[in-house]
Formats: structure tokens, C-alpha cells, sequence
């Protein structure tokens, strides 16, 4: 079964996973067992784990922000904020640096 992963499948599974929807609902969203989707789920969840040195866009508190990876947790990242990259109302509340999960990451860009 994880041989057979569309772009279109693996695409629905990766905004899935960031909403936070449970591995036996997306088991129901394809149509397999739960086990199926496990692996489905975990080879996903393995080539779209952000590395160290990856530069993000994230939403905090439903502002976009820009930064890099500095250190992995479990679920998430120490994030550098990238000021002149990010919405200028967060530098109040915002230290240098933050935490963000993994399901608020919305995309990996290139920041020169």
C-alpha cells in the first residue's frame, strides 16, 4: 500500500495530519484499515518532518511569519523569527525565537 501513494493522496494525508485529524479518520477518508493507514500515515509523516536549517512559513495566532529551524522536538520546532519576513503586530508578543508545531507549519520556502 505505501508504494501506491498519489501525489493527490499524499497531498490530502499531509493537510490532514496539520489539521490534527485522527489516523482512523483518515483511514476512513481512504477507504482502508486502520493498520493500512498507519503505515500510510507514518511514511508521510516521515518525509514531510522538517529538518534543522529549513526556512518555514508558519501561522501564529492567525498572523503568517518566516523563520528558520534552529532545534526539533517531538511535534514541533524552535523557530528564529525572521522580522522583516513576518507580520510586524506579533514583535510585541513574540520573543526572537518560538515554538511552533508542526501542523502550523503551511509551507518550506527559500529565503535569500
Amino acid at each position: 500500500m505505501v508504494r501506491n501513494i498519489t501525489n493527490e493522496t499524499k497531498t490530502m494525508i499531509e493537510t490532514e495530519l496539520r489539521k490534527g485529524t485522527s489516523n482512523s479518520r483518515i483511514a476512513n477518508l481512504l477507504g482502508v484499515s486502520y493498520e493500512q493507514a498507519l503505515e500510510v500515515v507514518d511514511a508521510i509523516k516521515e518525509s514531510i518532518r522538517p529538518e534543522i536549517g529549513d526556512e518555514i512559513k508558519f501561522t501564529f495566532r492567525k498572523q503568517e511569519m518566516v523563520g528558520v529551524i534552529r532545534k526539533l522536538l517531538t511535534n514541533s520546532a524552535v523557530v528564529e523569527i525572521y522580522w522583516d519576513l513576518s507580520s510586524g503586530t506579533m514583535k510585541d508578543i513574540c520573543e526572537d525565537k518560538t515554538i511552533v508545531n508542526f501542523k502550523d507549519i503551511e509551507e518550506f520556502v527559500k529565503v535569500d
